[in-house]
């Protein structure tokens, strides 16, 4: 730098240091793209000071020249018309065949030129080269998939789109997409309602009509998954009139992909139906026989008495008559007795039969005419022998679905035998005929297959031929997983012998049953004896001291900025973090320009996650219309773009923390469900016993300030552990979990082996931990643990976990990889299926649960972590009831997109109140006296979730211009000894 004097020698050459450091992005266009810390990095090297760079002149020849000497010094060279050619066709040839998101094609762009010894071109021109490649790779794509279909095929998929002379108006918030579609177009869109009879033959009819366009299985064989999606998204969202624009080979694919996927998404749906409607049968047959019953039945109380006292007499008085001796020995007499042997007929066998009996009459004379269509349209496989009956008895209901008035199956025909026939079917299966002969009656028999078939598709023993959800559960298994052995075990830092890892399993358990067992004498909280109630004893924690002056900062925040309305903290969260950026329209296009588009999505965001609709929205004080608003929805705002900006967000927050304000990042979450009414004309929304209402449950995953990282939307009847797995392992945030609270629902011996395979602790609150028992680590040693015997039960089965450590590696793998969903591969881990694993991973999660369970006891310290970290989960939920306050907090719309987007939408606005609140506090926080004032428990108990400065309600004002006065915030740390805080700077933007 000696060619230098002064400041102009100090920026330049810090400039030129920075970038030749920072070789991986070379020939940097201006400041904002030199990362701050390769800056922070060679200034201190050099001795210049960062801020030096900022007056380095950049533009005119002197930078021109000073980057020819950076191309020169790194081996560079400028990104010419040739080299611009061959990157756009190794785009369209390796990534956009692959990926069309364009800012990731834009990344590999990137990356190539750095491979290539290339400077990047500018923003501009790589904007059209990533573009001309995206189009390159989509005609290629679309010609191919367009040759692989026969003309009739082509011929009925362009036919789809043909004839629509309707408007192209844009569907209603909570409409059907594609209203103005034709017939079938329409109603192959059309999401499916609520569980009935009509609602069955309605799918049964699409899928029928998508079948009818005969297109081949393998037709997107060799395409990627996420290229199909986005097909897919963009034959939804655009009108007839708009797709008869594209070349017939686009529009044939864009269709085609809609087929494909819908062909999918409705099998799965006619799985679940067939799985309700069969639940549905039973459970309206029991409550009918119930109330039926239900006036004559009288309890009969002290049973016990009536026997000792009818035996006493009957003793006493062997020669007397039963009028008597035994009427006069009860109390009540013989009105006493029929009243009991009137209960056991009610309740006994008799109640069995009558229920079975109802349930037959309710399958033939209104539901059994969807079950058998539904046997014609769908095809039942099963890759276990010991379900082949089940197969067999569908075949046979539907050989003779059309047999008329047929009350037996003929005396020749073979009837298969499965263990549902049993038991206590078996005297309402089987009866004798006039002559006398045993015969199968065909109605009952039905009905009993059916049930069958709904036991073993749950736990996927059975699977669909042709469907998503409900598919070959060996599609679920990674094909890879042999040749990616080592790799595989590598990344769930597992080892390839078994018996290392029964080793280690064992010594864990071992060792903490030995410390628990050895503090036992000084645990004043616990007692472990015999007892009826169970052997735990567990003395609750006492509560900790509470905060005392949160309430002054959460004033002075107040008094600094006011009552803000959401609204401008979502656009303040927005405009720091540049979340919205990356945003682009499903259909590939679009003419709104950024700022415009910013500003719609931040309404559409907040009509949605405040769940007022975006006609309420549309009416406030910012010029944008109601059309505009949805139309903005529809074509830019998916599922995947919202979660992204969730995302984008969280990750801004970690960013912005002041670690000496709170504390180092964080590796644990809670989870747990809240529940929502939602309209209930459709197949997701489901009873809750225990809420008592329909509607739907959100599941949620938040860190321990108070920031959500994942939210997913589940049914009343899904499992809460798979929904606890999926979002600890795809959460997406730059945040590594290695720890989940959850509430009792977590305490499942299947969650606990899991997540021991996927490598994070799972620790649950314990609900009636007095009944818990420790599994032995080793048999034969009765008095290996002495103070813990009360408590203690069977050892663990290690020679099974070794069996089949392999195959759980395999489920573990799949999780990890995404080849298929947590919910889909726990589906097999349950107590109908007879998966040989299944016991393996119980086995490994009665370990664990063993250790957790341990160490739980033996530590007040986790007890409180737990209880502090699920309350969390409650400050949480009821910040999402003062967001969500619109329509009563009720979910208003029957289509699952739709309340999706409410919940993907309530998640980005509670994570921006963090984000800003987090901001806030470091402001306030920033000066001395303040900090100062912060005692162990304030600090403890400090929490950037609350909302006593924000207004939810009211009309929606919204001023880009405007903006929070919010500054670089200098925050103390605890004052050292001698009056000196350690102060640490974080920087706003």
């Amino acid at each position: 730098m000696h060619h230098f004097s002064g400041r102009d020698r100090d920026a330049t050459g810090l400039r030129r240091a920075a970038e030749v450091l920072y070789a991986v992005r070379p020939v940097s266009p201006g400041r904002a793209e030199l990362p701050g810390e390769a800056v922070e990095f060679v200034a201190r090297q050099v001795q210049v000071p960062a801020s030096e760079l900022g007056f380095y002149d950049w533009t005119g020849r002197t930078v021109e020249y000073h980057r020819a000497q950076i191309r020169e010094h790194l081996g560079f060279r400028e990104c010419s018309v040739a080299d611009a050619e061959k990157l756009t066709a190794y785009l369209a040839e390796h990534v956009a065949d692959k990926e069309r998101r364009p800012e990731q094609v834009r990344v590999e762009l990137l990356v190539r030129c750095r491979e290539e010894s290339i400077e990047p071109p500018t923003p501009g021109r790589c904007d059209r080269i990533v573009g001309t490649a995206l189009r390159a790779a989509e005609e290629s794509l679309t010609a191919l998939i367009s040759s692989r279909l026969t003309v009739e095929s082509t011929e009925r998929i362009v036919a789809l789109a043909a004839g629509a002379d309707q408007d192209d108006a844009e569907p209603a918030d909570g409409g059907t997409e594609g209203e103005d579609a034709p017939p079938v177009l329409a109603k192959v869109k059309e999401a499916p309602g609520n569980v009935s009879l009509e609602t069955m033959l309605t799918e049964i009819d699409k899928l029928l009509a998508v079948r009818a366009i005969g297109l081949p299985r393998d037709l997107f064989i060799d395409v990627a998954p996420k290229v199909v999606a986005s097909w897919r998204a963009r034959a939804a969202v655009e009108s007839p009139s708009h797709l008869r624009t594209h070349p017939v080979a686009l529009r044939v694919t864009l269709l085609a992909a809609l087929l494909h996927e819908r062909e999918r998404e409705i099998t799965d749906t006619l799985v679940e139906l067939l799985i309700s409607t069969v639940h549905r049968i039973g459970a309206r047959a029991e409550k009918k026989v119930t109330e039926q019953l239900i006036n004559a039945f009288k309890e009969v109380s002290g049973k016990e008495n009536i026997l000792f006292k009818l035996a006493e007499a009957s003793l006493g008085t062997p020669e007397g008559t039963v009028r008597q001796v035994v009427f006069p020995a009860v109390s009540g007499g013989e009105a006493t007795l029929r009243e009991l042997v009137h209960e056991f007929k009610t309740r006994g066998p008799v109640y069995r039969r009558t229920v079975q009996t109802t349930l037959k009459a309710s399958y033939t004379n209104h539901y059994r005419r969807g079950l058998i269509k539904l046997l014609d349209v769908l095809e039942f496989r099963s890759s276990n022998q010991t379900h082949r009956p089940v197969i067999e008895a569908l075949a046979l209901v539907a050989r003779y679905s059309n047999a008329g008035n047929t009350t037996y199956y003929p005396l020749g025909e073979t009837v298969p035998v499965h263990k549902a026939v049993g038991g206590d079917w078996a005297e309402v299966v089987h009866r004798a005929d006039k002559r006398g002969r045993r015969r199968v009656v065909r109605m009952v028999y039905e009905a009993v297959a059916f049930q069958a078939l709904r036991d073993q598709l749950k736990c996927k023993e059975i699977w669909v031929v042709g469907a998503d959800k409900w598919r070959n559960p060996d599609e679920d298994l990674p094909q890879d997983f042999e040749a990616r052995r080592e790799e595989n075990y590598r990344e769930l830092r597992k080892p390839l012998d078994a018996a290392v890892f029964v080793d280690e399993l064992c010594e864990q358990m071992t060792a903490e049953l030995t410390l628990l067992n050895d503090q036992m004498p000084k645990l004043s909280w616990l007692d472990i004896a015999e007892r009826k109630s169970g052997a735990i004893r567990l003395t609750a924690a006492e509560a900790q001291p509470e905060p005392r002056n949160l309430r002054r900062v959460k004033a002075e925040v107040q008094r600094r900025w006011g009552i803000v309305p959401l609204v401008d903290m979502l656009k303040e969260a927005v405009l720091r973090t540049g979340c919205l950026d990356a945003v682009t329209s499903v259909s590939g296009g679009g003419s709104l320009s950024p700022e415009v588009l910013a500003e719609r999505l931040l309404l559409v965001i907040y009509a949605y996650g405040t769940n007022t609709g975006i006609k309420a929205v549309a009416s406030g004080g910012h010029g944008h219309t109601e059309d505009e608003l949805r139309y903005v929805r529809r074509r830019y705002l998916s599922a995947e773009a919202a979660r992204a900006i969730a995302v984008q967000i969280a990750n801004a927050t970690f960013a912005a923390r002041s670690s000496e304000l709170w504390g180092q990042g964080s590796t644990a979450v809670a989870s747990d469900s809240t529940h929502v009414r939602a309209y209930d004309q459709n197949l997701f929304t489901e009873w809750h016993s225990r809420y008592g209402g329909r509607g739907v449950l959100i599941y949620w995953h938040v860190e321990k300030k108070s920031l959500a990282i994942h939210s997913q939307l589940i049914n009343c009847t899904a499992s809460e552990v798979a929904a606890m797995i999926e979002g600890a392992m795809r959460h997406g945030t730059t945040m590594d979990v290695e720890a989940n609270y959850t509430d009792s629902h977590g305490q499942s011996e299947i969650g606990f082996g899991v997540t021991r395979l996927l490598n994070f602790d799972l620790l649950p609150r314990i609900k009636r931990i007095n009944k818990v028992k420790l599994y032995r680590p080793a048999g034969g040693e009765p008095d290996a643990y002495p103070q813990l015997t009360p408590a203690l039960t069977r050892p663990i089965r290690w020679e099974l976990i070794a069996q089949q450590y392999d195959q759980m590696i395999k489920y573990a793998t799949a999780i990890r990889t995404r080849t298929a969903s947590t919910e889909a591969i726990l589906r097999r881990f349950t107590r109908n299926a007879s998966h040989p694993a299944y016991a393996a991973m119980l086995e490994v999660g009665r370990a664990q649960k063993t250790i957790f369970v341990a160490r739980y006891l033996r530590l007040r310290d986790l007890q409180r972590e737990i209880e502090e970290g699920l309350n969390v989960m409650e400050s949480s939920n009821g910040a999402n009831s003062v967001i969500a306050y619109g329509k009563g907090g009720e979910i208003a719309s029957n289509r699952r997109d739709e309340q999706e987007m409410f919940v993907l939408c309530l998640r980005i606005l509670q994570s921006a109140l963090v984000y800003v609140n987090t901001l806030m506090l470091q402001d306030v926080l920033g000066e001395p006296e303040w900090a100062d004032l912060l005692t162990p428990a304030d600090r403890r108990g400090l929490t950037p979730l609350f909302w006593s400065h924000v207004r939810p309600y009211g009309e929606v004002n919204l001023d880009m211009d405007t903006r929070l006065n919010l500054t670089a915030a200098t925050v103390p740390g605890p004052r050292a000894a001698d009056g000196k805080g350690v102060r640490s700077t974080v920087e706003k933007a």
